[in-house]
């Protein structure tokens, strides 16, 4: 994409145009326009695991921020706070509070994919879902200024959903790249080395995106669609960049039935004995959907610690069938496994607490999966498969990502006060709302539901021209 596109794009969805502290309901006051040292003050509940991962309820309680990084994590009675030590406070006590979680973590999303809301409908299928089907036509038709403007859609809506990190599973790199930059997100951008959309992809690209990482905002990963599009000599030199530069590899995995056997077909072999053959059955290996595989299949990748990341929205919409859960926690893979929106054409919201309430109903009748286990797929869990260390926490030395919910609020109250994490289970079940202020790497991205950086009704506008315009030429076709 040119420098000349990206620039026209940017000038027309402006800047968000709301200031920090503009008006006196604000929780924020700013001494500095640049603040690197925060202070949040007088949380009523921060809800976090903790150093041996267990979900724990932190009481009134405040944090200390400095250069993006949580120094401080106290009971607020223990901080005194002189308002000139901080460049920013922000008084998560006022008008019934805040609750704070860490950032959600979405483990797979297709963020260029926005555009095609609306585009294919999602009752066309019978025995085999169309959508799917159509997808390449559609994607195909889509410019470089499409997919940003399809990016930044659905990265500020992620957003606007408490999600602060993004793996992105694409063809495109740049498109996602500058929309990272423009609207303050951590994306990894998985960049797909075989592609039908983008035949001009390979191994060699993610090479020559790797040499020129020292420019990017966004973490370079690698990934293919499924791996019977990939031939041998390709899944080989994905291995290669793998160990040579310390990448994540990602993929679908098993999502039908078709496509497990599309990959014997090919390859002669399983999709797991596939990545075993070329030395992707381990830690770095992201897989998707993962349904359609044998208790010894499971067991595999359990014993390689490959990361798995539950789609069940995704599943139950385009008709593949339903994750074998409990097969994965009796293997020793819970801790493994995380969740992902997908894409708009997957889900109806790109939210991940709806699909973590999601995995509870779909998986009922077998067991049921507390709420906790579903607060870890959206925080530690997808920070462990990703190699994060310092993500998914609110504890000192960890990155300040995070998500302020309006504790007066539907979707929060009533609430037993007496166990807290009750709260987790509401919030979960009943607030699939829009959060109220989000932070990401320190700085706000979002106040009083507002985006800072993106005026989005500018956004909506242009992506509504885009939308219409990649209509016609796909009729033309």
């Amino acid at each position: 994409m040119g420098q000349n596109n990206f620039q026209k794009i940017k000038e027309k969805i402006g800047r968000g145009g709301i200031k920090l502290d503009n008006d006196e309901h604000s929780r924020i006051r700013v001494a500095k326009k640049d603040y690197r040292r925060v202070l949040i003050h007088n949380a009523p509940y921060i809800f976090t695991c903790d150093e041996n991962d267990k979900l724990r309820a932190r009481e009134n309680y405040s944090l200390i921020i400095e250069d993006g990084i949580i120094k401080t994590v106290a009971p607020s009675a223990e901080i005194q706070p002189d308002e000139k030590d901080f460049d920013l406070v922000y008084d998560a006590g006022l008008r019934g509070g805040i609750v704070i979680t860490p950032g959600l973590i979405n483990a797979h999303a297709h963020p260029p994919m926005y555009l095609l809301r609306s585009a294919m409908m999602l009752d066309e299928g019978e025995a085999v879902d169309q959508t799917i089907a159509a997808m390449p036509a559609w994607e195909r038709a889509m410019t470089d200024e499409d997919n940003l403007v399809s990016a930044i859609g659905d990265l500020t809506e992620e957003q606007k959903y408490g999600i602060t990190r993004t793996l992105s599973h694409h063809a495109v790199f740049e498109a996602n790249e500058e929309a990272a930059k423009i609207t303050g997100h951590n994306l990894i951008n998985a960049v797909s080395a075989a592609s039908n959309t983008h035949p001009e992809n390979s191994p060699a690209l993610i090479e020559k995106l790797v040499k020129d990482k020292d420019g990017h905002s966004s973490q370079i990963a690698i990934a293919v669609h499924y791996l019977h599009k990939a031939k041998p000599e390709i899944l080989k030199e994905i291995k290669k960049l793998v160990d040579k530069h310390n990448l994540l590899f990602t993929c679908h995995l098993a999502e039908s039935e078709n496509v497990a056997r599309e990959c014997k077909k090919i390859h002669g072999k399983s999709e797991v004995d596939v990545l075993e053959k070329y030395g992707l059955l381990n830690d770095k290996t992201i897989v998707s959907h993962a349904i359609y595989l044998s208790k010894k299949e499971i067991r595999k990748l359990a014993d390689a610690k490959v990361g798995i990341v539950h789609l069940p929205t995704s599943n139950t919409i385009h008709k593949s069938g339903t994750f074998p859960l409990w097969q994965y926690y009796d293997a020793g893979a819970q801790y493994r496994i995380a969740l992902g929106t997908d894409s708009v054409v997957s889900k109806s919201q790109l939210d991940l607490l709806s699909e973590a309430y999601q995995t509870r109903l779909t998986h009922l009748y077998s067991r049921t999966v507390k709420f906790g286990s579903l607060f870890k797929m959206m925080t530690i869990n997808a920070a462990r498969i990703m190699h994060l260390p310092n993500a998914g926490k609110i504890m000192p030395g960890f990155e300040a990502d995070l998500a302020f919910w309006k504790l007066k609020d539907r979707g929060c109250i009533p609430y037993d006060k007496d166990n807290p994490v009750s709260l987790i289970g509401n919030i979960i079940t009943h607030n699939s709302r829009t959060v109220r202020d989000l932070m990401i790497n320190g700085r706000f991205v979002i106040k009083e539901r507002r985006h800072l950086l993106v005026n989005e009704s500018k956004l909506l506008e242009l992506l509504q021209e885009k939308h219409m315009e990649m209509r016609k030429r796909v009729k033309n076709g």
